[in-house]
C-alpha cells in the first residue's frame, strides 16, 4: 500500500488507518490490532502520518519515525472541524488525514523518551503533593471534631500535631490518638517522597545544559527549568517565545 499521507487513529487495542494519494483521493482504509501496527507501516513506503496528541501518541510518533515516516501530532480540537460525520474510528482517521495535510495546521513537537521521563517525575510529584494536601485536610477535619483547630499551612500541622498527640489534657480519646498517629506517619512519609522528587529534579536540572541556562534567569529554579525543557519538545517548532507561551494556553 502506498500513501502520500495518512491519518492514524490510535487506541488501546485497535487502530484505524486512512490513507490518500497526492491528489487527496483515498487509497485505503485499514483496521489494525495494536501488535500489527509497526509491522504494517514497515511495509508502507515513507509517508506523512498524522496522529492526534493523546496518551501514547509520542511513543507511536517515535516508533513510526524510526521506520522512515514523517509523523505530525495535532491537538484534538484542531482535528474535530475536519470530521465529516459522527465520531467513530473510521471517521476520526479520515479527519486526522485531512487535518495533517493543511498548511496552516499547528503541530505538537514529538517528545523524546528523556523528556517524557522528566515529565513523569513532575506528574508523580504533583500526585504526591495532592495526596499530602488531601491527607492534611482530613487530619484537620478529624481534629475539628474534637474542638482542636490548627492554623493554616502544612508546616503548622506538621509542628502542632505531635504536640496535640502528646497533650493528655486536650480531650482526644485513645482511639483517636491512635488513628491520628498513623496519619502523622503517612504525612511524614509523603514529605519524604516529595523531598526525593525534589532532589531528582535538581539532579536532572544540573545534568541538562538548557536547564542550567534557564536557571540563570531570575526566579527560575530546577523545577521550572526542567518542566520547560521537557514540555517544550523541539524548540525549533516555535517561531518565538510568544509562540511557545501561546502553546501553553
Amino acid at each position: 500500500m502506498k500513501f502520500t499521507r495518512c491519518g492514524l487513529d490510535i487506541a488501546k487495542q485497535v487502530f484505524q488507518v486512512h490513507g490518500v494519494n497526492e491528489h487527496g483521493a483515498m487509497k485505503g482504509r485499514k483496521r489494525l490490532a495494536r501488535a500489527k501496527v509497526l509491522e504494517y507501516f514497515a511495509q508502507v513506503p515513507p509517508c506523512l502520518i498524522g496522529i492526534e496528541a493523546c496518551g501514547g501518541a509520542h511513543y507511536w510518533a517515535r516508533e513510526l519515525g524510526k521506520l522512515g515516516h514523517t509523523v505530525k501530532l495535532m491537538a484534538a480540537q484542531f482535528v474535530t472541524p475536519y470530521r465529516k460525520r459522527g465520531k467513530n474510528d473510521v471517521n476520526d482517521a479520515e479527519a486526522i488525514c485531512e487535518a495533517v495535510g493543511r498548511l496552516n495546521m499547528h503541530f505538537i513537537a514529538v517528545k523524546t523518551e528523556e523528556q517524557q521521563g522528566i515529565l513523569m517525575v513532575h506528574r508523580a510529584r504533583t500526585l504526591v503533593v495532592a495526596n499530602r494536601t488531601a491527607l492534611a485536610n482530613q487530619i484537620r477535619g478529624l481534629l475539628g471534631e474534637f474542638g482542636l483547630v490548627v492554623p493554616k499551612g502544612i508546616a503548622q500541622l506538621r509542628w502542632q500535631l505531635p504536640q496535640l498527640l502528646e497533650d493528655a489534657e486536650n480531650g482526644l480519646p485513645a482511639l483517636a490518638r491512635e488513628v491520628l498517629a498513623g496519619l502523622l506517619e503517612q504525612l511524614r512519609e509523603l514529605d519524604k517522597r516529595i523531598q526525593q522528587f525534589d532532589r531528582k529534579l535538581r539532579e536532572l536540572a544540573s545534568a541538562s545544559e538548557p536547564a542550567r541556562r534557564l536557571m540563570q534567569l531570575e526566579s527560575i529554579g530546577s523545577m521550572t527549568a526542567t518542566a520547560i525543557v521537557a514540555s517544550m519538545g523541539d524548540p525549533k517548532v516555535f517561531k518565538s517565545g510568544r509562540s511557545y507561551a501561546a502553546s501553553l494556553g
